[in-house]
């Protein structure tokens, strides 16, 4: 067997496990928080929300809080709820108190990538009959479906403030960047970490070079990040991630706060441990207690 063949077959399991444990919900426990199910009508299916809030403070009961929306609810939303909790409490308060929404999966694929593709993470058509890669390109659909359907949702029985972070790993992660690019009116702050910007040749970073032209203005937050992706430091992540910096440092964005972060430690699966803590240390790095931020 070829070096090329294990590497492919590595990177596959990895790929199939992710999607598979992804779409996996039923049994779930979460360590605290709401279970909702709403149905959508831009997605003709029911979705089902894990929704943490802070502990209600009765000297300020209408006390309002930032929302942090979480893709891939099901693998991440109980350390996020815990980082923020931990983040905010009274002895350490680095951060706001917030709201944190994770949205379950269903068709990952379908919900988090921006076009269909049948081409895989080396460049080559998935000949496969049944396919990991089916159906794909919904995420247009997938957005609408959060700005229409879920923000009024959680607005309309939570008490929110105006502030709100969207953060998503591996197709989460493009799924971020590609609402940054395309709607970036719908967040404050975006998070991307590991994101597959293989993804049906490299689309996101093309996206990137049309849309993010030198001397424009964005007002966002923005963190990403990449680890030992599976395969050696020259993998397609590794190298995406260091040619999309290099994009957004040339571009010289008025406005745009972000930060690009390598865990070479680190696994695909256990760099969103460290990466959303420090995804929460920049976007509040200038937070303080005594100042009465939006944020």
């Amino acid at each position: 067997m070829s070096l090329s063949s294990i590497k492919y077959g590595i990177l596959a399991f990895l790929f199939f496990t992710l999607h598979a444990k992804a779409q996996q919900a039923t049994g779930h426990k979460q360590l605290q928080g709401d279970v909702v199910t709403i149905y959508s009508k831009i997605l003709k299916e029911s979705r089902i929300l894990y929704i943490h809030c802070p502990a209600v403070d009765s000297a300020q009961p209408d006390k309002t809080f930032p929302v942090l929306y979480l893709m891939d609810g099901e693998s991440h939303f109980d350390m996020l709820a815990q980082y923020c909790d931990y983040l905010s409490r009274w002895d350490v308060n680095v951060i706001p108190a917030m709201i944190v929404v994770g949205i379950v999966n269903t068709k990952r694929t379908r919900d988090l990538t921006p076009t269909e593709s049948m081409i895989n993470y080396f460049g080559k058509t998935d000949t496969a009959t049944v396919s990991w890669m089916k159906p794909s390109g919904g995420n247009e659909q997938f957005l609408h479906f959060i700005q229409e359907e879920l923000m009024p949702y959680v607005e309309a029985n939570y008490k929110t403030s105006a502030f709100k972070i969207f953060a998503g790993h591996s197709f989460g992660g493009i799924a971020s960047i590609n609402c940054m690019l395309t709607h970036p009116g719908m967040f404050n702050a975006y998070v991307a970490i590991s994101p597959s910007l293989w993804w049906d040749n490299e689309y996101i970073i093309k996206l990137a070079e049309k849309k993010l032209t030198k001397g424009s203005v964005l007002n966002k937050i923005f963190f990403y990040s990449d680890a030992s992706e599976g395969v050696r430091d020259t993998s397609t992540y590794h190298s995406n991630l260091l040619r999309f910096d290099s994009l957004l440092a040339s571009r010289k964005i008025a406005g745009f706060d972000y930060k690009y972060k390598y865990y070479p430690t680190e696994t695909h699966m256990t760099e969103p441990v460290p990466a959303y803590y420090d995804a929460l240390r920049l976007i509040y790095k200038d937070w303080t207690p005594a100042k009465n931020k939006k944020r």
